[in-house]
């Protein structure tokens, strides 16, 4: 066999081998990091493995990476960050946090019962006995926190047409977040009944956590540059990005994996009443936000896209023809006649 097919033939298995190492190495570090340390919920952490993910599963792609991380990912997270940092401060803006109109729109749509406190006191037996529903809807609750940016390292590895639109949709749907905490700072369920204004509620999260063989969330509840703004709660963002993944591919998708993205808005709704993290009306709110910001961005991108299309139409028809070649007896009977 010539030198040179050998090297391409070893060229070739290196490049099969490196498919899944990487990945494998990715996913070994990954573990013993969630074991050692938690879950990567601080959006640092979880923007940091993503890009680590991105990088394990395109090795043999590394020029797509590069102008990908510069050119797709670089202003989505700084964009994050920077909304990261706007939420942490939006409770000390203008306004002083509401209590009462959210505590009275549940109320109004319960017929006089506030949601939060009708499921505790039927579904909750204390932290000595959590349930299997406990685990599953603070499973749910924590999706949160990754499975945004976990789309859209799905889309930008697999559907790099819809990332922008995605990227664009879930960036629009956190500034009217900001504008609307900035505005309308709410006072949550748990914090209205430490208040006194509801009878007790748990914040159910952090109970269940300390049951789960894993580090602390204490990232989670951190004020300024990670999640916390206790009263950052109208709209709720939690009801509002599941609500945008079930709209986002609800087009796409076939009939049975339509199931799914109807049940997971529904049961992230139900975990944030449950746990007193949102009143339903804060669901409610986040689910519309959703839909306003996906239509806001449809909108100018499909704006955007008439115009190049009718620019390069315009284009092509301005474009001079091609002249036709003019025979010699022709151009010869036109100079004697």
């Amino acid at each position: 066999m010539p030198p040179r097919s050998r090297q391409l033939r070893a060229f070739d298995f290196l490049r099969k081998q490196t498919r899944w190492v990487g990945p494998t190495v990715y996913f070994c570090a990954l573990g013993g990091f969630t074991y050692l340390f938690g879950l990567p919920t601080a959006r640092d952490r979880a923007i940091s493995w993503i890009l680590l993910g991105l990088l394990a599963f395109s090795l043999t792609d590394l020029r797509r990476l590069g102008r990908g991380l510069v050119y797709d990912w670089a202003p989505f997270i700084a964009i994050l960050f920077f909304y990261d940092i706007l939420r942490g401060r939006a409770d000390k803006m203008l306004f002083s946090a509401y209590t009462w109109p959210q505590l009275h729109a549940d109320r109004w749509l319960a017929a006089g019962q506030v949601p939060t406190v009708w499921l505790q006191t039927h579904l909750w037996h204390g932290a000595e006995q959590i349930r299997w529903y406990d685990y599953a809807l603070w499973f749910v609750y924590l999706t949160h926190f990754f499975a945004t940016l976990l789309v859209a390292a799905f889309l930008w590895a697999l559907r790099p047409k819809r990332f922008r639109r995605y990227t664009a949709s879930v960036v629009t749907l956190a500034m009217l977040g900001f504008v609307t905490y900035a505005l309308f700072p709410a006072v949550p369920p748990w914090m209205a009944s430490e208040q006194g204004n509801l009878p007790p509620l748990q914040r159910i999260i952090s109970i269940v956590w300390e049951h789960i063989p894993v580090s602390a969330m204490s990232p989670l509840f951190e004020r300024g540059v990670h999640y916390s703004n206790n009263v950052a709660a109208m709209p709720s963002l939690h009801a509002a990005y599941a609500m945008l993944i079930a709209i986002f591919f609800w087009k796409v998708s076939r009939w049975y994996w339509r199931i799914p993205l109807a049940i997971y808005p529904l049961v992230m709704g139900l975990a944030l009443v449950y746990t007193a993290e949102h009143y339903v009306v804060d669901v409610f709110a986040g689910w519309i936000y959703a839909a306003v910001a996906y239509l806001i961005v449809v909108q100018v991108a499909d704006r955007f896209a008439r115009r190049a299309e009718h620019k390069r139409l315009v284009a092509s028809i301005r474009e001079p023809l091609p002249e036709e070649p003019v025979a010699a007896e022709e151009l010869e009977a036109d100079l004697i006649g």
